[in-house]
C-alpha cells in the first residue's frame, strides 16, 4: 500500500535536513525533463494516489524509510566497483549481496535487453527488508525466521484476501508481504522461481527472491537504463512517490559504491532493533541514532544533556514515539504455529531393477504457517498404481515428522512386475495437497549370457540335438530372473527370424523359431528341446537377454543315411 500507511522511522532534525538534502540532490540528477515519477505510462499511478495493492509485487505493503547518508561512499560518478571497506550504511551482507549479483548475471543471459543493475535489487531489498534484516540467513540464503508484513485486511492497508490458504504467510484470512524481497503470495504464485537450484521456489530464500523480484522488473521491454522504465519498474513493486523516491536514493547510493560485510552484521533500519517490517511491531520508545544521524552537538560551554531514565510523560517533540499526541500502536499477536503444508525434502531420482530396493528414500518435510519446519507431524506414504511395488511388503506406511520437520520412508522395493507407479505423501488426516513422486521400475538386466557346454551340437534331419544350457550375468554375479530371447536366425548381415531349419515346439506341439524364456535363481537357462529339421547344414541359435547381452550358438543338421 501507499507509504503514508506505513510508519516513518523519525530521526530528529538533524536527520530530516540531511534526507530532504538527499532526495533534492536525487532529483536534481535526473535529465532535464525527465521526472522522478515516469507520467507517460498506463501503469502509474496519480502523484499522491493510492491505488489496489493487488497490482504490485509487494501489494503495496509498509516499507522502511530510511534514506542513505547524505556523504556517499565514493565520489559522484567515479565508480561502480565494491571497495573493501566504507560507511556502515554501504554494507550489504555477504549472502544477500552474492544473490542480487547472481540475479544480476542471470537475468543478463536471458534478458540482456532490460540491463538489470543489482545496485537496484539492493535498494529494493534495503527499503523492503533492511537487507533481510541485516543478513540473517543461514548457508543456503534461507532467513532464519520468517520476515512477513501485516495483513493487507483494509485496515490501512491494501485489502487482499488470503491466495495460498496460509502456505507462505501464515495467515488463511488475509495476504502478508513474504519474505526478504516481500513478495504477497499471490505475485510469488506467478513470478517465483528456484534462484539457488535447490528444485524449491521460496520466497524466503533471498536467491529465489531477489531472481523473482529481477524477472519482476524487466517485466514486458522494460529497458533499466531508461529512467522512465526503471521508475515503471519501481513503481510496479510499490504505488507510491515516495517509495520511489526512496528506492532512488538508496539505488544512487549503491551504485557509488559499496561493500561486503559479513552475514548477520548489516545495518538495520532506524528505530527497529532486528529489521522487522514497519507495522508489523511496536516501535522503540526512543530510536537509537547511527553515526551518520546524530543530531547536532550541543553550543559550546553548553552541558551535554543526560537522556531520561523513563519516556517524559509530558512530550517537548508531539512528533517523537512516545508523544501523548501519538499513541504507541499495538504490537499484532505472533500466529500460533499449525500446519500449513508438506513439501519434497529433496528426494532424487526413484528407478529400481525389478525384485530390487529404490536407492533413494522418500524424504518430505511439514512446513508451519510461519513458514518454519514442524516436528511430530504424521505423514502417510501410499503406493498406488498397477504395481507389487511396497515398503516392506505394505502399500502404506505412516511415520512422524522429526525436529527438523522431515519424514523420510522405509525402503521402497520393487516387485516383479515392470513400468511406473505413484507414491503420494499426505499429512495424515487432513485435507492438505499431497506430494506425489513418480517412480519406474525397469527388467532385470544381464550384461552378458555364454553356453555352459563346449560339445559341438549336430542331429540328423527329423531327430533331437542334445540339451544346451547357458548362464547370464551381470557385473560377473549371476543375473537371476532375466528375460532371455531364444531366436533361430538367418546368416545375414542383418539376421532375421528363420523359418527353416532347426525348430523349437509351443504348447500344442506346433514348430516355432522363436521364445521368451527366463533364467533361474542362479542366472542358468536350459533350452527346450530343439530338433533338427531343413537340408543339410549349419544353422543359427541367438540368445539375447533384457539388458542386450547376447551368444550365438551354432546347430549342424547332417542328411539321414541312405
Amino acid at each position: 500500500m501507499a507509504a503514508q500507511f506505513g510508519r516513518r522511522l523519525r530521526r530528529g532534525a538533524a536527520t530530516t535536513a540531511v534526507a530532504a538534502a538527499a532526495v533534492a540532490a536525487l532529483s536534481a540528477s535526473q535529465a532535464p525533463g525527465s521526472p522522478l515519477v515516469a507520467s507517460d505510462g498506463g501503469d502509474q499511478p496519480t502523484a499522491g494516489a493510492t491505488p489496489s495493492g493487488d497490482g504490485a509485487a509487494s501489494g503495496n505493503s509498509p516499507y522502511f524509510t530510511d534514506l542513505p547518508p547524505l556523504a556517499t561512499p565514493d565520489k559522484p560518478g567515479t565508480s561502480v566497483n565494491l571497495p573493501v571497506t566504507g560507511s556502515v550504511e554501504s554494507g550489504i551482507p555477504a549472502s544477500i549481496l552474492a544473490a542480487y549479483k547472481k540475479a544480476e548475471q542471470t537475468v543478463a543471459g536471458t534478458d540482456p535487453a532490460c540491463r538489470l543493475p543489482w545496485q537496484l535489487l539492493a535498494a529494493i531489498g534495503k527499503v523492503e527488508s533492511g537487507q533481510a534484516r541485516g543478513g540473517r540467513v543461514d548457508a543456503q540464503g534461507t532467513t532464519l525466521s520468517p520476515i512477513l508484513g501485516p495483513a493487507l485486511n483494509g485496515q490501512g492497508f491494501a485489502l487482499i484476501k488470503d491466495t495460498d490458504n496460509g502456505a507462505y504467510d501464515g495467515d488463511r484470512t488475509h495476504d502478508r508481504a513474504v519474505g526478504p524481497m516481500q513478495f504477497i503470495p499471490s505475485t510469488w504464485a506467478v513470478w517465483g522461481v528456484d534462484g539457488n537450484g535447490d528444485g524449491r521456489k521460496d520466497p524466503n530464500n533471498i536467491y529465489d527472491a531477489a531472481l523473482a523480484a529481477g524477472r519482476y522488473l524487466c517485466a514486458g521491454s522494460r529497458d533499466l537504463a531508461v529512467a522512465a522504465d526503471l521508475d515503471r519498474a519501481v513503481l510496479s513493486y510499490n504505488h507510491s512517490d515516495e517509495y520511489l523516491r526512496t528506492v532512488r536514493s538508496w539505488y544512487e547510493y549503491y551504485r557509488r559504491g559499496a561493500h561486503e560485510v559479513p552475514d548477520g552484521t548489516g545495518i538495520l533500519p532506524v528505530g527497529s532493533s532486528d529489521g522487522k517490517r514497519p507495522g508489523s511491531r511496536t516501535p522503540d520508545p526512543t530510536p537509537t541514532p547511527s553515526a551518520s544521524t546524530s543530531p547536532s552537538a550541543p553550543p559550546s560551554g553548553s552541558a551535554s544533556p543526560k537522556p531520561p531514565a523513563k519516556p517524559t510523560p509530558s512530550p517537548s517533540d508531539p512528533g517523537r514515539p512516545g508523544s501523548s499526541t501519538s499513541p504507541t500502536p499495538k504490537p499484532e499477536p505472533t500466529p500460533t504455529p499449525s500446519l500449513a503444508s508438506v513439501r519434497d525434502a529433496g528426494t532424487g531420482d526413484l528407478t529400481a531393477t525389478a525384485g530390487g530396493a529404490f536407492a533413494q528414500r522418500i524424504k518430505v518435510q511439514a512446513r508451519s504457517n510461519l513458514g518454519t519446519p514442524l516436528a511430530k507431524v504424521s505423514v502417510t506414504f501410499t503406493v498406488t498404481g498397477d504395481t507389487d511395488a511396497s515398503f516392506g511388503g505394505k502399500a502404506a506406511v505412516t511415520v512422524l515428522t522429526g525436529a527438523d520437520g522431515t519424514a523420510t520412508a522405509p525402503v521402497l522395493t520393487a516387485g516383479e512386475k515392470t513400468g511406473d507407479l505413484t507414491v503420494r505423501a499426505t499429512a495424515t488426516g487432513t485435507t492438505l495437497p499431497a506430494v506425489s513422486y513418480s517412480a519406474t521400475v525397469t527388467a532385470r538386466q544381464a550384461d552378458a549370457i555364454a553356453r555352459t557346454g563346449t560339445e559341438e551340437l549336430t542331429a540328423v534331419a527329423g531327430q533331437e540335438f542334445a540339451d544346451i544350457t547357458a548362464r547370464a550375468t551381470y557385473k560377473d554375479a549371476a543375473a537371476a530372473r532375466v528375460a532371455v530371447t531364444a531366436t533361430m536366425i538367418t546368416d545375414d548381415e542383418q539376421p532375421a527370424e528363420n523359418d527353416k531349419g532347426p525348430y523349437f515346439t509351443n504348447d500344442d506341439g506346433d514348430p516355432v523359431r522363436t521364445l521368451e524364456l527366463t533364467t533361474d535363481a542362479d542366472g542358468k537357462l536350459a533350452l527346450p528341446k530343439i530338433y533338427a529339421d531343413g537340408a543339410a547344414g549349419t544353422y543359427k541359435l541367438r540368445l539375447t537377454t533384457a539388458g542386450g547381452a547376447t551368444v550365438v550358438i551354432e546347430l549342424t543338421v547332417e542328411a539321414p543315411p541312405a
